[in-house]
């Protein structure tokens, strides 16, 4: 374990003094760079005010400021937000929504639909939803009801439409969680959104409800404010955490439509949705995200993300040919290269790579044969091509 002592924009330091740009926004997290002033002011100033106040029966001034700021900008059917704290109880607070939905309607609809290879978080209802048996395996026998099916091209989308719809027929699917164009943990691999808009448009249809997990792809990642944004077909909820709140304090926020949300308004009590957390809704973690929210509609961001697509594009031609490159991808921000090789997720090949961008000052996390970049938005321009060049010098040291 290595002691990281300090942080400033995109560079990380270390117990021994050297110094690591952040290739990878602390799990995408620290978007505007890490401890920005411009937030870190903020929340200064909000810490004088009020730190906490239980989010039962209370509210209070940041917490309402966030909500109206954040419906302003998720897709338009967005009415309604539910507050946690971290991206695997966003996911849960959504599954939870969608099964008890169907529940309070007076119907029964126990299986979730997801995609291979899908990684939706470490709670248990987030853990049955994702396909990386690596981080689930000794709990497979205890999760709830899942069926899988394989993300979209354009070779198999005809028959992953017509196995839904023959499946679609006992009414029995409850909700489709999906990761929207970028699946993370699977090695930042991305699909067709016609096809994945397809595959929403059949299942809404038949009234299953639609959960976009928009923890790693939102806030600006993919190019537009939410990667939901690229689709036609709007989900029913989204799940939000990782970059909400800048990487400063820890959050989450499930948002629902108004038709999700009046399945639960009721003078019934045992149909209102009981989840919550201690730190739910903190005034300082709102105050963070009210912040980023603030950078991310700015010029300067906006400006920003341009620049780095733009570079990204340019690094993805230089390198797409090089002998040991079996693949490139890019959505927005993110890019990802596949090497020629077989590698073990967490192997010994694997280490080797990080430990070699390590010891040139860059912190990438290969998924396995999978090198990617996704950086905050405020690396400069020196520092985008060191993490270039020390790829590209990685690949050599390859056998």
């Amino acid at each position: 374990m290595l002691g990281i002592v300090k942080a400033k924009g995109a560079i990380l330091y270390d117990e021994l003094g050297n110094s690591y740009i952040d290739g990878i926004a602390s799990w995408y997290t620290s978007m505007y760079g890490h401890c920005n002033e411009f937030i870190l002011g903020r929340v200064q100033q909000q810490m004088e005010i009020l730190d906490q106040v239980v989010f039962s029966g209370f509210t209070h001034e940041p917490a309402i400021k966030l909500s109206e700021e954040l419906i302003k900008i998720l897709p338009s059917n967005q009415m309604k937000l539910f507050f946690s704290d971290n991206g695997s109880t966003a996911t849960e607070v959504g599954i939870k929504m969608a099964l008890q939905y169907h529940f309070n309607k007076g119907k029964r609809r126990r299986v979730l639909l997801a995609f291979e290879e899908g990684f939706h978080g470490d709670t248990f209802g987030a853990m049955s939803v994702s396909g990386l048996s690596v981080y689930n395996g000794p709990f497979e026998d205890f999760s709830i009801e899942v069926e899988r099916i394989p993300v979209p091209d354009e070779e198999n989308i005809q028959n992953i439409l017509q196995q839904l719809t023959t499946r679609l027929a006992s009414n029995d699917i409850a909700a489709f969680i999906y990761e929207p164009l970028v699946q993370g943990a699977a090695g930042m691999k991305m699909h067709d959104k016609n096809g994945l808009n397809m595959i929403l448009d059949l299942l809404h249809k038949n009234e299953v409800l639609l959960i976009a997990d928009e923890v790693m792809t939102g806030f600006g990642k993919t190019g537009k404010y939410f990667a939901s944004d690229h689709i036609p077909v709007k989900p029913d909820i989204i799940c939000l955490s990782k970059a909400l709140t800048a990487g400063l304090l820890p959050m989450a926020i499930t948002s629902a439509t108004q038709k999700v949300f009046d399945a639960f308004y009721s003078n019934d009590i045992s149909k209102g949705l009981f989840h919550g957390h201690t730190y739910t809704a903190n005034p300082l973690a709102c105050t963070a995200a009210l912040a980023g929210l603030e950078l991310l509609r700015s010029n300067e961001i906006q400006n920003n993300i341009r620049k780095i697509i733009d570079s990204h594009r340019s690094f993805g031609l230089r390198i797409k040919d090089h002998p040991k490159v079996k693949a490139i991808r890019q959505c927005g921000i993110i890019f990802a290269l596949d090497l020629k090789i077989s590698m073990d997720r967490y192997g010994s090949l694997r280490d080797q790579l990080f430990n070699f961008f390590m010891k040139h000052g860059v912190f990438l996390r290969p998924l396995g044969n999978t090198i990617y970049i996704l950086a905050p938005y405020t690396i400069t321009d020196a520092q985008l091509t060191k993490v270039y060049d020390i790829i590209e010098r990685a690949l050599e040291t390859i056998e």
